[in-house]
């Protein structure tokens, strides 16, 4: 009796879950895409990783599939239809989509509960909406200005000579078995000297300071390789293990760096400075007619600009040295255009980055390939509708209901043969046109939510890519176990990539050799 009457139980449970699929496709056309059991776009994310067939697309959905699911489909814009949840996101690998998304913030608002994993040490710009996001941005916006473009200009040439006389010793030959171990410290360097103030050595930085059981680096590493874990696990949790445990040292670490910043700017002697820093203390202390920062949200706001002007840039500069080393025929070209405008050893000055357009081309060209984030969410705040035009070229009409989450599919659009010409191959040429498709280009995100650190990054990844391209050749450093691969082969081993907070290249090993 009693399993006939867990049956009956069972049976309306599968037949109401059926019908809540089925309801959740129709709200959204019935537009192919993924239909699956669990949605690992949502938290689920992190405790199912592979990719089953009807249970989950995977957490790498996005590097695997690129523009091939919207292919299949026939249309740029894809659902992905779950059963837990009972929901529908929509996918968007259309420019003009997009555009639309982007441009229309109250219509599209960012769902911010999302972004709660970056907001454990405060609030800040971006995991915030509305008039908080505002009022960040608003404090944050004056200290990425051109003022403070040439002192990131001179900060990353000041760290490119540390790395070559320090960390290199000049050697005529050098090999790296990890290239993100050279450019991570690279970039927290810059970002440390240009937007906070603090100056950092190669060899300095490698020695705890008292008091510390890890260095500023490592834990800002820490952090930020293992924020879904920090999130989903409970603090009991934490102490269990010696790798948790380690973990949660890192996040104590980290805040107490932070808080020791803060003091040290605070009691130092007054000066007028132009950095991030200074702008996020001012607002903090306040001037009694504006509404200033709170000491959570201050060091959330010093967090997620170390976090972002740092990680991301150094992904994308692992990336590109990877991708040059790979295409020789592309570095030659860069190292003769650097020569052309720079015509000794010495370090370009700021006044010639206008002159260096290849080596932006270069930067831009893997961004196009490796994009820092994957994806953008965003959530629609009323019912509305998308339109675009099918491989048929027939105008199709995607209702999207409000609340639906909606995903600009960065990596898609970015390998869509209707914005780009043979997509998986490294062809900075394209960005050395002037008619390239800037709204199919969307690593910055875009509208009044684009990346405030666009101008920052740019600045500090050409002068590097610069000073390192003409001060050495780069190629794969050999290994006889990889003697007989292809290159296909050791294309797919050099870029392969994990999925964390931004794209992660897993290991790329490389050979520097010094040019006379």
């Amino acid at each position: 009796m009693w399993a006939r009457l867990l049956f009956i139980l069972l049976t309306v449970y599968v037949i109401r879950r059926a019908i809540l699929f089925r309801r959740s496709a129709r709200s959204v056309g019935n537009i192919p895409g993924y239909r699956i059991l669990v949605n690992t776009n949502s938290t689920y994310a992190y405790l199912i990783a592979p990719r089953i067939r009807g249970f989950s697309q995977g957490m790498n959905h996005y590097i695997r599939d690129k523009h091939s699911i919207y292919a299949r489909a026939g249309c740029d814009i894809a659902a992905h239809v779950s059963v837990f949840p009972d929901k529908a996101d929509l996918f968007v690998a259309d420019a003009n989509v997009t555009k639309e998304i982007t441009t229309y913030r109250a219509r599209f608002p960012k769902p911010v509960e999302l972004y709660d994993s970056l907001s454990f040490f405060g609030y800040n710009v971006v995991a915030s909406e509305g008039e908080a996001w505002k009022k960040y941005r608003k404090i944050c916006a004056p200290s990425f200005s051109e003022r403070n473009n040439r002192l990131v200009w001179d900060e990353a040439v000041s760290t490119m000579n540390d790395i070559f006389n320090n960390a290199w010793e000049n050697k005529e030959r050098v090999v790296v078995d990890h290239f993100l171990d050279i450019t991570l410290p690279v970039t927290l360097s810059v970002i440390s000297a240009a937007g906070f103030g603090h100056k950092m050595t190669w060899k300095g930085d490698k020695i705890i300071p008292p008091g510390y059981q890890m260095t500023f680096q490592d834990s800002l590493y820490m952090v930020a390789t293992h924020v879904p874990i920090k999130v989903l696990l409970p603090e009991w949790v934490m102490s269990l293990t010696r790798k948790t445990r380690q973990i949660e040292l890192g996040f104590k670490e980290l805040r107490s760096y932070m808080v020791e910043m803060i003091e040290t700017r605070k009691n130092s002697e007054k000066e007028e400075r132009h950095d991030l820093f200074s702008n996020l203390l001012e607002a903090n202390v306040g001037d009694g007619k504006t509404e200033c920062l709170s000491a959570d949200e201050l060091i959330g706001n010093i967090f997620i600009f170390l976090l972002a002007g740092h990680e991301t840039t150094a992904h994308t500069l692992c990336y590109t040295f990877a991708l040059l080393a790979l295409y020789q025929d592309e570095q030659e070209r860069l190292y003769q255009h650097i020569k052309s405008i720079v015509k000794d050893f010495r370090a370009p000055t700021h006044s010639e980055m206008p002159l260096l357009t290849r080596s932006l081309a270069v930067l831009y060209e893997t961004l196009r390939m490796f994009p820092s984030v994957s994806h953008i969410i965003k959530r629609s705040a009323e019912d509305t509708l998308f339109t675009v035009v099918n491989a048929q070229n027939e105008r199709v009409t995607v209702p999207v209901p409000k609340g639906t989450d909606v995903n600009i599919d960065v990596l898609a659009m970015h390998n869509n043969p209707k914005y780009w010409d043979d997509p998986s191959t490294f062809k900075p040429d394209r960005f050395m046109k002037s008619d390239w498709n800037r709204d199919a280009f969307l690593p910055f995100s875009g509208g009044p939510r684009a990346c405030l650190g666009r101008r920052f990054a740019e600045t500090e990844s050409v002068i590097v890519i610069t000073m390192l391209v003409a001060q050495y050749q780069i190629k794969v450093k050999e290994e006889p176990r990889f003697a007989n691969e292809s290159f296909e082969m050791k294309k797919e081993r050099l870029l392969k990539t994990a999925v964390g907070l931004t794209l992660t290249p897993i290991k790329v090993p490389l050979v520097f050799t010094r040019r006379t």
